[in-house]
């Protein structure tokens, strides 16, 4: 069993569930990718996942969804929340809702590692 901090990517992205996984392990943390919020809730990884990187705006359930989801099933995994699309008012949104951090892509491997590192001393 890994003991390292699992972080959960959920984009609809191919590229960014293929180079995300690849940095937090770099950072040093396990990770899994899922190109869905449907795939996510059925993988049954919600209990395992220390931080959910999840992106805003993705076909079929959106981040916000899930996020809601979530709050509806008592889940407390901390959420990151990724965008492409967006404006100044997404972010004091999203962390009014209870997001830990919004980050624009691209987004620097810093301001990542950051956040992740603000989402693991909330759980």
């Amino acid at each position: 069993m890994d003991t390292r901090s699992l972080i959960a990517v959920v984009d609809d992205d191919e590229s960014v569930r293929e180079s995300l996984p690849d940095l937090l392990r770099e950072f040093g943390f396990a990770a899994r990718a899922f190109a869905s919020a449907e795939e996510f809730l059925a993988s049954g990884c919600i209990d395992e996942a220390h931080c959910l990187i999840l992106d805003i705006a993705m076909p079929g359930m959106s981040g916000r969804d899930l996020h809601h989801e979530l709050k509806r099933r008592r889940q407390t995994v901390p959420i990151v929340f990724i965008t492409a699309h967006g404006d100044e008012t997404l972010r004091p949104s999203m962390l009014k809702q209870g997001a830990v951090e919004c980050l624009f892509k691209p987004f620097s491997d810093t301001d990542l590692l950051g956040a992740i590192q603000a989402a693991l001393q909330v759980e």
